[in-house]
């Protein structure tokens, strides 16, 4: 006679049905280091068959013994994702929930690992944010673990453009790409080089798209726009500008494609004495609070990141809809001190 479904099961049913001990299922299933890829996997997907994920998570929910929520961020040394933080913090606060914030450095294992640690914490809801990954691929078995959390009564909402099919707060990226560029161009810059991170990155292919389109508008030729990727961070935005110094020297202005590489561009100008916007115009993305305090103050585009957060985290916490539910975010432009017309 067949056996009936296993109900409620334990940690060790699972490590007996994997064939591993407590311990190794224990670290398998929180995303630890110690145990091979296959074993942990194997560990998992038992897991997932048993229902053991799910029941955990639903028992602690409906025993009201968890009341935290998880947010990823890439990178928490980025004004960006502290802003976005602040706003689920607040959200946070005033629901009485615990927020564990993890920092995943745009690698997409990291990523996974940290999500697969949430989920064993038996966290309530889910925030990841930043951007996804242009190949759908990389993102694949996040994919698989966010849905066996949402089938056992988790939330999950991201910021940013991913493939996760996911509740989504949406900045409109391309515009405001599309906006900053223009304006550099009704400056009469022509010689425009673009400090990138990498075209991996759903937010960068789509800040580059808004750039590209303004261009184009402009009959330019867009193959002739010199695009430097490095990290989408300060020291990235350091080593673009140094590259295209010395690979564009007559370059006129440079477009970053968020702030924190922004400052990393100005910070490489002014080492080398070049004035802005006297020689070469600089402009960002993203207006993070410190933007208007530099010298010069920075010409960005302003996105509202605390708000960001706060409705994402809102959109979890609502019951959950028949179709992924989309909030766009509208992009500002924002002119400050740090864009002028080119040199004679």
């Amino acid at each position: 006679m067949p056996k009936g479904p296993v109900t409620s099961p334990r940690l060790q049913d699972v490590a007996e049905a994997a064939g591993v001990s407590i311990a190794t299922a224990s670290r398998s299933l929180s995303g630890a280091t110690g145990v091979s890829a296959p074993v942990a996997e194997r560990v998992r997907e038992t897991a997932r068959t048993m229902g053991y994920v799910v029941n955990l998570h639903a028992r602690s929910l409906a025993g009201g013994s968890t009341r935290s929520v998880g947010l990823l961020v890439h990178e928490i040394g980025d004004p960006y994702f502290s802003e976005i933080a602040s706003g689920v913090l607040g959200v946070g606060a005033r629901e009485g929930l615990t927020v564990q914030i993890c920092h995943t450095g745009r690698d997409p294992e990291r990523e996974l690992a940290q999500l697969r640690m949430l989920i064993a914490n038996r966290v309530g809801a889910i925030i990841i944010a930043g951007s996804g990954m242009v190949d759908p691929a990389l993102q694949a078995p996040a994919k698989v673990e966010l849905q066996a959390f949402r089938r056992s009564g988790g939330r999950v909402a991201v910021i940013g453009r991913h493939h996760l099919g996911v509740d989504a707060v949406l900045p409109d990226n391309t515009e405001g790409a599309r906006s900053v560029a223009q304006h550099l161009l009704d400056l009469g810059h022509r010689r425009i080089a673009v400090a990138a991170g990498s075209r991996g990155l759903t937010t960068v292919a789509d800040r580059i798209s808004g750039v590209e389109e303004a261009f184009a508008a402009a009959g330019l030729d867009v193959g002739d726009v010199p695009v430097v990727e490095a990290d989408f961070t300060r020291a990235g935005g350091k080593v673009a500008a140094d590259e295209v110094l010395s690979a564009h020297p007559g370059v006129t202005a440079v477009l970053a494609l968020n702030d924190d590489m922004a400052i990393g561009v100005l910070s490489a100008l002014r080492a080398r004495g070049v004035s802005v916007p006297g020689q070469v115009s600089v402009t960002g993305f993203d207006d993070v609070a410190v933007a208007g305090d530099l010298a010069p103050s920075l010409t960005t585009v302003r996105l509202p990141m605390s708000e960001m957060g706060e409705q994402a985290l809102l959109l979890a916490l609502k019951d959950p809809g028949a179709r992924p539910r989309r909030r766009q975010v509208g992009a500002e432009l924002v002119v400050r001190g740090s864009s002028g017309r080119p040199p004679s």
